[in-house]
């Protein structure tokens, strides 16, 4: 369920996106060191939650922090989105 929550954010704000642009080709995700889930883990459910959406085809890179004293250590952070056009 965890998982779901995080990924459901991110799938919104792409959808937004999406309907602004052609479409979506490139999308960077970081992972907070806290943020409790791997980087496999997480790009199987974005993966999934993506389907028809504008971004289903776009390439998926996730990174993972492994700094503590981010701010942003316990988010999933949209880090770019690169779009068609």
């Amino acid at each position: 369920m965890h998982e779901s929550s995080l990924v459901s954010g991110l799938v919104s704000r792409l959808e937004a996106i999406g309907r602004e642009h052609a479409g979506i080709v490139a999308v960077k995700v970081r992972l907070g060191a806290l943020s409790q889930i791997s980087p496999a883990h997480f790009r199987e459910h974005f993966e999934r939650a993506l389907q028809g959406t504008a971004a289903a085809r776009a390439r998926i890179d996730v990174e993972a922090s492994d700094d503590l004293r981010d701010p942003w250590a316990q988010e999933v952070v949209l880090e770019s989105v690169e779009v068609e056009g």
